[in-house]
Formats: C-alpha cells, structure tokens, sequence
C-alpha cells in the first residue's frame, strides 16, 4: 500500500510543479522589491501572500518540510510587516534564504522523489531564530515509541557499581568533570574523537550508579550513542550541543541531590533526541540494531553521511562545482610545480621563468579572493612579490627561497583538494597557515613525539591489563610488580620533550599504585580502582593527540589529577 501513495503523491506535485515554481519567482521578485524601498510595504505583503499560496500547495502535496518553512516564514515576514522585528536587515536576509532553499528543494524533490523534511531543519531554525522561537529539535520530524522504555541497561549489560555515601558522591563528581571535559571539548570543537571518548566513559559510570533507574536507561542509550558518533565520525550540529548541554543538567543533579536525583523522570525529548542519532547513524554494531529494535525501528533508508550530502545539494555551491573549481586550481597549482622543477634542476635556468610563475601567482592571487579565501589569496599574493623582487634583482631564488615557494604551492594545493570535502568557508581558508604549526622546526622532535606516544601507549596498555589480571587474581601483586618501573620509563620521555603536565600525572600514577596497591596488605576499594581507571583513561585520550596537528587537550590532565587526588597516595 506505501508504493501508490508514493506514486501518486509525486503524480500529484508533478501537476503543480510549474505553479510552485512561478509562485516562488513571484515571492523573490517581491522581496527584491521591498528590499530596495523599504516603504512599498504592499510589496511585502505580496510576499506573504505568494508565501501562503506556496503554503497551500505543499500541504496539498503531503510535502512537510515545504509545508513547515512557508509557516515560519510567513511568521518571520509578518512581524517584519509589523515592525516588531530589531534588525530588518536579518529578517530579510534570512527570508531571502528561506525562499532560495526553498526553490532548491523543489528541484530535489522532482529529481529524488523523496520527501526529506529533515534536509529543511537548519533553514526553518534560522527563520525561527529570526523571529525570536526556539530552534526545533533534531528528532523533530522523527517519532519513536517513547511509552514501550526498555531496560537500556541491559541492551549495554553495565554492573551496576555498589557504593554509599562519600564514595558514591566522589564517583559522581569524577563523572560530572569527565562529563565536562568532554563537553567543553564539543563545544570548542577540539578533538572531537577524545570528546565522544570522555562523554561515553562518564555515561557509562554514570549508569553504573543510576542502573534500574530513568536516569539509568538515559546515561546508557547516551553511552552507545556516543560510541556511536565516535564510530561513524558523526559531526556536532547545534542541536547535538544543545542536547549535551541539557544532559549535563542531570550530571549535576546526581553530585548535589545523591540518590534523590536517581528518582526523577528524563524528559521523552531527549531518549527521542538520542534514539535519532542512532536511527540516522548508519551504524552496523550490535548494540545499535538492539536499541532501535527495542524501539520497534529499524535503521534510516538514508543514514546521516548520505543526508548530509543530499544535504549540501541545497545549502552553498553543489560538488559538481566544487570538484571543477578544485580541478581548475589544481591543472594550475600542476602547472606552477612543473616550472619550479625545472629551476630547481638546473635546466637552462632564466630569470625570465620567472615572469611566467609570478603572473600565474597573481592569477590564482584573484581567483582566491574572489571566492572569499583571503588567507590563501594573501599568500599567492606574497609569493608574486617575491618573485617579481628576483626579477629587479636578476637573480634566481636560493634552494631555500625556492623550497619556501615550494611550500606555499602545497598549502595552496592542500586547501584546493579540500574544496569539495570542506567547502568553501574559513575552514578551507584557514590552510593557509597549516604548515607553520607544531613541528616546523624540527622534524626531529615530531619523530621524537611519535616514539614517546607510541611508548606510552604501549605502557598503559601493559598498565590497565596488569591491574585487570591484579583483580582477577584475587589480588596477587607479582602482576603489578613491574608497574612503577615501566611508567619511571615513560615519565622520562616527557620530561625530556618538557611535557611536564603529563610527567607529573605519571609520577602521580605510579604512586598510587605503589601506595594504595602494592604496599597495602587489605584488597583496594573499589573508589581506588576506579580512579586508578579514569586516570589511565585520560592519560590515554591525551596521548592520542600527541604527534598529530590536534591541540593537546590539557584538561583530560587535570582530570587524571583529580581522579588520583580523590583517593590520595
């Protein structure tokens, strides 16, 4: 039965196709008007009224997202007729877009035949913002079985962890922070993999506490969803943020409210906010395809990468554009590294050569700036003065001038092949300067970086498998006999490549581990061993920015001190 209503919905928007389409040049027309004499209020109103008409036809048709943006906008364009509005400016702008996308996805839909409303939702929270409403959830055209809660606890299999009082406040205070950690590295959009780490680790002990519970189910799914997004390479959308930041809410609550905290309701918004990301995810893992069923879902036809592409269609310059852009600037870049070969070899070298690599610099110098890209037009603009300086000076550049020049072709090359991938915006632009961060003066010290890493993880891998056999054990200490030694090991390397933040936690580590289980004669309370196991977590997550480009995350530092601190030495 879903495949004629399928067929006659576009059947029926086929009949109307032409009307929609007159009707949104109408609307434009319109606003163009208005935007050039703000007092031909009629011409506004006319807007509205093709707004209400386009209104009317997407209704008709059964399209949502059509539907639901010719609202909002007509809300927008309303309280602009009635001056309530701060920044006209804004308003108009922000209704410009809606109608453009607007004409953008009628022609995605007559190609795809497929009703996306969710492709809408940041246009219709850009209108909805404009006019002062609160953005729509991501779910918001999503709906699960919200009343049919299973125990999520069980989906994940997580202990539940047995402790009173002062441990059960320290325990939940580690999580707030490691909570925190990760979300303030959200919200910065700094490390996004150690990010998604940290927040699955706190859900996962925060539903170790709440296990049985509302809250319990909550920080569960919330575990399997950050795994998730760390699995997939799932982005940060304002609305994800948004939801994060209404999450740590409940982190709160449990270190100031204790056990009273674990009997309050979780607002259906965010299970539903939650169950979408997985629904969207594409994800293949087990723990996924037993949540969704739990929930009587089966994975989305269209899976979040997929909708994000269909997504760009709409929003800014579409790939086909992008890749030729990308393919004119590299046949050039092509070009200027064929002419440097042939005076870095020497062959029949003439200072006229010059002349041909300056003009071509200027070139891509305007094409650059054209596309807003100022940091990379500034630069091809740097290296044509310099060469037209070799010119008056009759010369040809050094090895090392020429290895510069060198260098910002491949900054220039870098960002054009990120063209389709990044788009272009201040994230492209910003290549520019990739090649004068971390490492440039000495490739040495990357190498050196990369060993100390490598080593470090290896310790800390030996780490957690010796305490995990220390347990299993009954608690024989030969598995932990060599333990203070290989982190003394490791704690060298930092100091010698003066990292004396993460020198001090090992020294810390190692301590702990000799105080509070090699040289006591009782077993270690559970408290000890879970702080042992959020300070080698952290200590990881950090290491794993070492030797790339990523801002070392300093905080997960801070945690791992924190974490010891509550047990003590």
């Amino acid at each position: 039965m879903v495949q004629p209503s399928i067929t006659t919905k576009s059947q029926s928007f086929d009949l109307v196709k032409a009307e929609i389409e007159q009707t949104i040049r109408h609307g434009e027309a319109s606003l163009e008007s208005f935007q050039a004499n703000r007092e031909h209020q009629e011409e506004l109103q006319n807007c509205i009224d093709f707004l209400n008409q386009l209104r009317g036809i997407f209704t008709l048709v059964e399209l949502r997202g059509g539907t639901l943006l010719c609202r909002e906008t007509v809300l927008l364009a309303d309280s602009l007729s009635s001056g309530s509005q701060d920044d006209d400016n804004l308003s108009l702008t922000t209704l410009s877009d809606a109608l453009y996308v607007l004409r953008r996805y009628v022609e995605y839909y007559h190609h795809q035949r497929v009703d996306q409303p969710e492709l809408l939702l940041p246009i219709i929270n850009n209108v909805r913002e404009a006019h002062k409403e609160a953005p729509l959830p991501e779910s918001f055209f999503f709906q699960a079985d919200l009343l049919q809660r299973s125990d999520l606890g069980d989906v994940l299999t997580l202990p539940p962890l047995e402790v009173e009082g002062a441990e059960q406040e320290a325990h939940a205070r580690r999580m707030r922070s490691m909570y925190q950690v990760g979300l303030l590295g959200v919200l910065r959009e700094r490390n996004p993999a150690v990010s998604k780490k940290l927040i699955g680790r706190a859900a996962r002990g925060f539903g170790r506490l709440c296990k049985g519970s509302d809250l319990g189910r909550m920080w569960c799914l919330l575990a399997i969803t950050a795994d998730t997004l760390l699995d997939r390479s799932m982005g940060f959308s304002k609305a994800r943020k948004r939801l994060l930041m209404q999450i740590e809410k409940h982190s709160r609550d449990l270190v100031y409210k204790g056990q009273d905290a674990k009997s309050e309701d979780v607002p259906d918004i965010i299970f539903q906010e939650l169950i979408y990301i997985l629904y969207r995810s594409g994800s293949g893992s087990a723990d996924v395809a037993r949540m969704l069923q739990a929930y009587g879902l089966t994975p989305a036809e269209y899976p979040e990468a997929l909708l994000e592409a269909h997504r760009r269609r709409l929003y800014g310059p579409g790939a086909d554009v992008l890749t030729s852009l990308s393919g004119a600037l590299q046949d050039e870049l092509n070009e200027l590294k064929d002419k440097l070969d042939i005076i870095e070899r020497g062959i029949e070298p003439d200072v006229a050569d010059l002349v041909a690599i300056e003009v071509t610099f200027e070139q891509l110098a305007n094409t650059l700036s054209m596309l807003d890209l100022n940091q990379l037009s500034r630069l091809s603009k740097r290296e044509a003065e310099k060469l037209k300086a070799w010119q008056e000076e009759g010369r040809l550049p050094s090895g090392a001038e020429l290895y510069a020049l060198a260098d910002s072709i491949l900054s220039i090359e870098n960002a054009a092949g990120q063209l389709v991938s990044r788009g272009i915006g201040t994230e492209t632009d910003a290549l520019a300067d990739a090649e004068n961060g971390l490492f440039e003066d000495s490739r040495y010290l990357k190498e050196a970086l990369l060993v100390v890493a490598d080593e470090a993880r290896s310790a800390l891998t030996l780490a957690k498998r010796a305490i995990t056999a220390f347990v299993e054990s009954d608690y024989d200490k030969l598995h932990l006999a060599n333990l203070p030694v290989t982190l003394r090991s490791i704690w060298g390397g930092f100091v010698m490549l003066d990292d004396r933040g993460a020198a001090r936690v090992l020294e810390s580590l190692g301590a702990t581990i000799q105080g509070q289980l090699l040289d006591q004669n009782e077993p270690p309370s559970v408290a000890v061993l879970e702080a042992i196991a959020d300070a080698l977590t952290s200590l990881e997550y950090y290491i794993e920015s070492i030797g790339t480009r990523e801002e070392r995350n300093l905080e997960l530092l801070k945690l791992a001190e924190s974490s010891l601190a509550d047990v003590g030495r």
